[in-house]
């Protein structure tokens, strides 16, 4: 495979990928919360949460058009750009990718519909249900793409045909993959906090803007209530046995995103430094002794190995965005929780709207989370490489040898041009829905 049309594709595909993640990292966190706000609109007197609900509902759906329309071009980007890898492991993730487009999708969607329009039609409890079903189905969504991905992470439940082919001899090995639901809960997490941040933030601003100012305190509470509980669910447990099992089972992967070239017991976590991969050290090194020893391996004692004990063919191939997407992750979660930790209790004693500053910080903060998810999927990402199916599969192997790196990056400036122009809808969409607010009446 030529060098250069590899380039182009693994960049189409980045591209493609990060920008449409923007999107269900905001619909799987939104549809968990419209749930809790919809079960409290059954309660006496919660006609207010209702009409929050039925906000988030609105946002919710225009995030999700835009969802389907960005995640459409990444599935045929597996015959297209990587058709070598779709022959050697499609018989495998083809599975999960169809259960993803045929079942959740469609539950995702005809749920959608009954919660925008159906409000007037059914019972309170029945709209409830609709929720629940399409939080089910937006979460069962993110389950089987989270299931492929880990297959390519840690691949279990397979055997290679005489072809040289993979063959799924395991379905239920395959999707209950450890990897996968450890990934799977981190994920969810994170994308609970995205929802939170961006409802506390709308909360934020009715309540600096003086309007809205009884939806303002609901989305307020909702949203820092809820963003504490997920940032530490990120971090501890859901984080810590990722962080296990990338240890043991990618430990090359581990000593990449430290930037750790050297082997030994007490190795601890760089809070800041520069990885120099020319002279194989860490420069300007501030660490925390011991800490990494404990993520890895429950103990500050354990050894940890360096890059230096593996072959430099299986390092990850970029391994200073590798090491920086880490950190950037691991920096915005920790302040995540300080700051969720700080306006929950301001909210916990009825004190949040008064203080400015806090407002601010929360209205200001919505897009970190979006930083933060995108920078830990590149971590998982580059830290499989330089394999598409980890210890398998090469990435070099898996792009479409036919297809050139001209006819690649003519197709990248034209998918670059198409989001522009719906980046552009969306904000005037949602621009459209904060400037009416959650009291306008669009049923």
């Amino acid at each position: 495979m030529n060098e250069d049309a590899l380039f182009w594709h693994r960049l189409q595909f980045a591209f493609t990928i990060v920008y449409h993640y923007l999107f269900p990292q905001l619909t799987m966190g939104l549809a968990l919360l419209i749930v809790i706000m919809k079960g409290l609109s059954l309660r006496p007197g919660g006609d207010a949460w209702a009409l929050a609900a039925r906000f988030w509902i609105r946002v919710f759906g225009i995030n999700f058009a835009v969802g389907v329309v960005t995640g459409i071009p990444m599935e045929f980007q597996f015959g297209t750009n990587w058709g070598s890898f779709t022959r050697y492991a499609g018989n495998v993730v083809g599975h999960t990718l169809a259960m993803e487009g045929l079942f959740a999708f469609f539950l995702e969607s005809s749920f959608l519909s009954l919660l925008v329009w159906g409000e007037k039609r059914l019972s309170p409890r029945m709209h409830f249900l609709s929720a629940v079903a399409l939080w089910a189905g937006s979460w069962l969504s993110g389950y089987f793409i989270v299931c492929t991905n880990a297959f390519m992470q840690h691949p279990v439940g397979h055997a290679t045909a005489q072809d040289g082919t993979l063959r799924l001899v395991s379905f239920w090995e395959f999707l209950f993959n450890p990897w996968a639901l450890a990934q799977y809960a981190h994920t969810m997490s994170a994308a609970v906090v995205t929802g939170s941040f961006v409802v506390a933030a709308a909360g934020a601003f009715y309540t600096l803007q003086r309007t809205h100012l009884d939806q303002a305190k609901r989305f307020l509470r909702v949203g820092t209530f809820a963003g504490l509980a997920s940032s530490m669910i990120v971090a501890f447990p859901t984080g810590d046995i990722q962080a296990k099992l990338v240890a043991e089972y990618q430990p090359v992967t581990l000593a990449a995103m430290e930037g750790r070239f050297e082997t030994g017991p007490m190795a601890g976590i760089t809070l800041i430094g520069q990885p120099n991969v020319a002279a194989r050290r860490l420069d300007n090194p501030i660490a925390v002794p011991g800490i990494l020893s404990f993520l890895a391996y429950g103990a500050f004692h354990r050894t940890v190995k360096g890059l230096n004990e593996f072959p430099q063919e299986q390092w990850p191939t970029n391994l200073e965005l590798l090491y920086y997407s880490f950190h950037v992750m691991a920096g915005l979660g920790t302040l995540f929780i300080g700051l969720m930790a700080g306006a929950a209790l301001l909210s916990w004693r009825g004190w949040l709207h008064q203080v400015k500053p806090v407002l601010w910080a929360l209205l200001l903060a919505f897009p970190f989370p979006y930083i933060a998810n995108t920078a830990g999927w590149m971590t998982a990402e580059l830290g499989r490489q330089p394999w598409l199916v980890y210890g398998l599969f090469r990435t070099a192997q898996g792009a479409s040898p036919q297809v050139h790196s001209g006819t690649t990056l003519f197709t990248l400036i034209g998918f670059t041009g198409m989001y522009a122009l719906l980046a552009v809808l969306f904000l005037f969409l949602i621009g459209r829905e904060i400037a009416h607010g959650p009291e306008a009446d669009h049923v």
